[in-house]
């Protein structure tokens, strides 16, 4: 579980085998869901086309994403830049891989500024054209949905619900390790609605079944190649930061009791 990370290069172009994939979904199954109501359901996507279109909507998102500087508006406060922030805050991701026109602005690369650069040299396409790269050269896409019926937003059940598909995704996401698989979330249709709307009729979701995510899976190959924007996120928050002990006013430290 401590070695668990995201797969942000590509895999190897042999098919998942049906006995990983129905071990990967029992592993699901056997998470905690509320009056083991288990509200998740999921899709299993091998079939070359439809993961082209999906690659299709999701290199095009990044790169509308990425040209009207969306993306990094979004998320531009868990960039790191250098060891010593990353170290300082121990959260966030660190642009550690940047194309080589870029790496003497690094630290101004998400800025306007850096945004107009980033243009110019055609960056926007690029970072769209490997995000299309990345999923359609996956072997299978994995969609997670959840049951209406128990998947109620502002009502207790809603909660419940994520909670336990995010319960379910993580047993999944420990287990790929094991068998020598990676996983990534296919994000970007999701920051625009019309393009996850597009998803979900390509993957005829009924009505009664809200699609949450889809993610990318496959075996790792030996020497895994790193996309042209990429970071690591090893870091982890120290004791101090996120636990506390008998009230929310005292940290925890980080040795045993004194």
């Amino acid at each position: 579980m401590l070695a668990r990370r995201t797969t942000n290069g590509p895999f190897r172009p042999g098919p998942v085998s049906r006995e990983h994939q129905h071990l990967l979904m029992r592993v699901a199954q056997a998470a905690p869901s509320h009056f083991n109501s288990q509200p998740w359901r999921f899709v299993l996507i091998e079939n070359r086309e439809t993961i082209r279109e999906v690659a299709r909507i999701s290199g095009e998102s990044m790169t509308e994403l990425i040209e009207a500087g969306v993306f990094f508006e979004r998320y531009r406060r868990y960039f790191r830049f250098t060891e010593a922030e990353l170290e300082q805050k121990r959260d966030g991701i660190h642009i550690d891989h940047l194309p080589g026109p870029l790496r003497p602005f690094t630290r101004q690369v998400f800025s306007d500024a850096g945004l107009r650069v980033m243009r110019q040299l055609g960056v926007p396409k690029k970072l769209g054209e490997d995000n299309r790269k990345l999923v359609e050269g996956s072997p299978l896409l994995l969609a997670a949905l959840l049951d209406r019926a128990e998947y109620r937003p502002g009502e207790l059940s809603g909660f419940y619900s994520v909670f336990g598909l995010g319960a379910a995704m993580e047993n999944i996401w420990n287990a790929v390790g094991a068998l020598g698989m990676g996983l990534q979330f296919v994000s970007t249709p999701m920051e625009i609605p019309r393009q996850w709307q597009m998803i979900r009729e390509l993957l005829r979701v009924p009505g009664d079944l809200e699609l949450m995510a889809v993610y990318r899976l496959g075996y790792l190959p030996e020497d895994e190649k790193r996309p042209s924007i990429d970071w690591s996120s090893r870091h982890r928050k120290r004791l101090s930061q996120f636990v506390f002990r008998e009230t929310c006013e005292v940290p925890e430290g980080e040795g045993g009791p004194s």
